[in-house]
């Protein structure tokens, strides 16, 4: 399956459950201090980077790009599905939405001081991420930085694995492997967190997000 048959058909699953997705997701935060600790630094070193424009890419119904914006960071989401653009539009109305592709931004290069990419790469096939990390790295000024969510694989010899995610098709990253692809597109790790699944957890994965810088 080529890359624009897999992005056409993710965009019309999200699409479809984009009220229901809007209404899980909502509070997602409330009960995550460690979530709302990482998002904290990330928006803290992008204000300390000059522009500070963060890049929320497949940011769904804005709840993630909204909180961003609480924390004084001059913030935009882009979403492959209208769906979901639409209801962060209206959610959100002082905010900016887009509809676009991670693998081809409308956005010049080396203007954002931060992109964060929260679970918006486990529908990318293994072979076209390398090209979505690049297109990141485009983007970001020198300096910038990414924070980027998935879940991990079940260890390091398993660089990927795919599994069932409802919606989509999804994969499960070896945390070092996704590093070593940062790496080679331009972005240096910076830090890295990782927690344990809990038993209230929707998904029963180590969940993972990787601060990258780009020199």
């Amino acid at each position: 399956m080529v890359e624009h048959d897999v992005l056409g058909a993710t965009r019309e699953a999200y699409d479809a459950v984009a009220s229901t997705y809007a209404q899980l997701f909502r509070g997602e935060l409330r009960d995550r201090p460690l979530d709302r600790a990482v998002l904290g630094a990330f928006a803290e070193l992008v204000r300390g980077s000059g522009d500070g424009r963060v890049a929320d890419l497949g940011c769904g119904p804005g709840h993630i790009t909204a909180h961003l914006g609480e924390l004084g960071v001059a913030v935009f989401g882009v979403d492959a599905s209208p769906a979901m653009v639409e209801l962060a539009r209206q959610a959100y109305p002082g905010l900016r939405f887009d509809v676009g592709s991670m693998a081809a931004l409308d956005i010049a290069d080396g203007v954002l001081g931060g992109v964060l990419s929260r679970w918006s790469v486990i529908h990318t096939p293994p072979r076209e991420l390398p090209a979505v990390l690049v297109e990141f790295h485009r983007v970001l000024a020198p300096g910038g930085h990414l924070l980027i969510g998935f879940w991990a694989s079940d260890g390091p010899s398993r660089p990927t694995q795919v599994f069932d995610h409802t919606v989509a098709p999804a994969y499960r990253w070896s945390p070092d492997h996704l590093a070593g692809m940062l790496r080679d597109s331009g972005l240096a790790e910076v830090a890295r967190m990782v927690r344990e699944p809990q038993p209230t957890d929707r998904r029963q994965f180590q969940e993972v997000q990787l601060l990258a810088r780009k020199a």
